[in-house]
């Protein structure tokens, strides 16, 4: 049996403990909500730059001048008609070119966003890839600008 000042103290120190075990769990529980919210934070941050770093790899469409964008459309629409004049399915060609269907159309389309080497795929199917040799071979502004050969006016000399 304990006096009555020990009772007291001894129930202090037993609220004491109580409220200390309460802090302890308390403050472990928010560490614990701290720790998922950073996690959160850390796994959202991560998150939003692989978005921005995808966003970044996804092609953008080019910006053209209207002429450019014209012959672009023009160049793809050949490419369609060589397609049907060989008797070829859009899924035949695009089989062939590995290529999906809804880029073969892109490509008939003249879409700038598809890369070269897809056009040139579906270039080398229709058996027109020797045709790209022809592009720049007959430079007739090229001759000229080479025979004027840029004259460079000489300076004059300073004077003092």
């Amino acid at each position: 049996m304990y006096f009555p000042v020990q009772t007291r103290i001894i129930k202090h120190y037993r609220e004491k403990r109580k409220k200390n075990t309460a802090l302890k769990l308390a403050t472990r529980k928010r560490i614990q909500k701290l720790f998922l919210l950073t996690k959160c934070c850390i796994f959202k941050t991560l998150y939003l730059l692989l978005s921005k770093i995808c966003n970044f790899m996804k092609s953008k469409k080019p910006i053209l001048l209207p002429e450019t964008s014209k012959i672009l459309s023009e160049f793809g629409e050949n490419l369609k008609m060589a397609r049907l004049r060989r008797k070829l399915s859009t899924q035949q060609v695009s089989e062939r070119a590995n290529v999906t269907r809804s880029t073969l159309w892109r490509i008939e389309k003249g879409s700038p966003s598809v890369a070269i080497g897809t056009y040139v795929q579906v270039l080398f199917v229709l058996g027109l890839d020797k045709d790209l040799l022809k592009v720049a071979t007959d430079d007739v502004l090229g001759r000229k600008l080479q025979d004027a050969e840029l004259i460079v006016k000489k300076r004059t000399k300073k004077t003092k």
